[in-house]
């Protein structure tokens, strides 16, 4: 039998481990640092010479192998109601590769100062082997901060990578870029690289180049509009020489003012902006109307008329429109004089409403009330021969039709409907407002004898309207004309 040499001794004779001893029995803190350190030993390969060596346990079976591992959960479970070694949870490493990481490592986030970090280890070429890296295109590498041209940054935001304008900080780089964004003809792009330069450039500066550049001018005051940036866009249109421009965007932010003293006195100043002569009158008759119903709101809110506590008030007239303001006034102060504010007459003149305009509102409001004196009062007129007669310039036909939707009696539709001139519109309404009376009349008149034997059947048998209809179907005198 041959000597074992000194060496095979060393290693025969040398453990990783330590021996058991009845001392450590009660010594759970030296239980804890074996087996860590145990642990640590066992993951971690400090020497580069045992790569090639595979480790084997005491019954000569592979470390890490399967067959192994069950054996050792089997014993674990076996030796876990009495003392014996540390629990030891074994982990196989990479074959053939060092770990750069123990388990109190990995769940610590601690690192041994002889091992790479872990974002190094992933560049480390034995590790790729394993966990290959997926590389990206060389263009997604680009320093965007410097290399990118403005053809490469606008063609990035037309597709939505990632991009950066800040790298653009001459003026000739970002109106390079600002023109390459409009050729694309992108309105998002041309909107983002406006955004950039309302940011980097002087209002001076932008509004002189934006002058050249038509489109971009017509994308930037679209998204001030947006925006709400009133007071730039007045001062754009004003750079721009637009006057008629500029003074109604200063008018439209009256329409952010609450309190109805301050929008006057507002629209008091626009008075004196540039508008054309149209514009110029808009705003002229804008301001004198919220003057006057300012007045006749503070007048009116105590409600001391008797119409008031008849038909009280359902809203405010303050900012309400002119037509709605006539209104108003011909259902609570009909009958003023004109020297009064809130006159229908004085409105009517001061505020140039049309005859026809003026006859629908006051119609509409004075029929709510049932007064049916004053609605005649609207189409009577005189001759030069001192007769009155009854005159419409919006035809009779419309006022029937707002005298029903007003519930208006049966006599006075039929007395407004005997003014319609034509006959096919007359029999028509007649007979969708049942006005017996006019329909009869109109067959009678039309000679048809057929028509009114129909229409017989529809009127109540023993009724006023069945007897006149009798009458006249004996009258020898009328010839039928059939």
């Amino acid at each position: 039998m041959t000597r074992p040499k000194p060496e095979d001794d060393e290693y025969w004779n040398s453990s990783k481990f330590s021996a058991f001893t009845f001392d450590d029995e009660d010594d759970e803190f030296t239980k804890m640092k074996e087996s860590k350190r145990a642990v640590n030993s066992m993951l971690v390969d400090d020497d580069d010479d045992d790569d090639d060596v595979e480790k084997v346990s005491w019954s000569g079976e592979p470390i890490g192998s399967i067959s192994w591992s069950v054996k050792e959960t089997a014993s674990s479970i076996r030796s876990s109601g009495e003392q014996s070694f540390p629990k030891i949870d074994i982990t196989p490493s990479l074959p053939k590769q060092g770990s750069g990481y123990s388990l109190s490592s990995l769940f610590k986030g601690k690192q041994s100062k002889q091992f790479q970090s872990f974002s190094e280890s992933f560049t480390d070429t034995s590790v790729r082997a394993y966990a290959p890296e997926l590389r990206k295109p060389k263009s997604e590498c680009k320093d965007y901060m410097s290399d990118w041209s403005p053809e490469e940054t606008v063609r990035r935001m037309r597709k939505g990578k990632v991009f950066s304008l800040e790298r653009f900080r001459s003026l000739q780089e970002k109106l390079l870029l600002l023109d390459e964004a409009v050729s694309e003809n992108d309105g998002n792009v041309i909107t983002a690289v406006l955004i950039y330069l309302k940011k980097s450039l002087s209002k001076e500066i932008l509004f002189r180049e934006l002058m050249l550049r038509e489109i971009a001018l017509r994308h930037y005051v679209h998204y001030l509009k947006e925006m709400g940036e009133q007071k730039l866009l007045v001062e754009l249109m004003k750079a721009l020489g637009r006057t008629d421009d500029m003074a109604l965007m200063q008018y439209k932010e009256h329409l952010n003012i609450k309190d109805e003293g301050q929008r006057r006195d507002f629209l008091k100043n626009c008075l004196s902006l540039p508008f054309s002569q149209d514009d110029a009158i808009h705003v002229q008759d804008h301001y004198t109307l919220l003057e006057r119903q300012i007045i006749i709101e503070a007048n009116d809110k105590r409600g001391d008329a008797e119409i008031f506590k008849k038909f009280p008030r359902k809203a405010s007239i303050l900012n309400m429109p002119i037509i709605t303001t006539l209104y108003y006034s011909c259902f609570y102060h009909y009958g003023e004089s004109d020297g009064t504010f809130s006159s229908p007459a004085n409105i009517r003149k001061t505020f140039r409403i049309s005859e026809k305009q003026y006859i629908l509102t006051a119609l509409g409001a004075r029929a709510k009330l049932k007064s049916w004196f004053d609605v005649d009062s609207l189409f009577n007129t005189k001759n030069w021969l001192g007769y009155t007669k009854k005159r419409s310039p919006i035809g009779f036909h419309r006022v029937v039709d707002i005298l029903q939707k007003n519930n208006a009696p049966v006599q006075v539709l039929q007395e407004y409907m005997n003014l319609i001139d034509d006959p096919e519109l007359k029999l028509s309404l007649a007979q969708k407002y049942k006005c017996h009376d006019i329909v009869i009349d109109t067959y009678r008149d039309l000679k048809d004898r057929q028509q009114l034997i129909v229409y017989r059947g529809k009127v109540e048998r023993g009724s006023k309207e069945d007897k006149k209809i009798e009458e006249l179907l004996c009258n020898m005198q009328i010839r039928w004309k059939n």
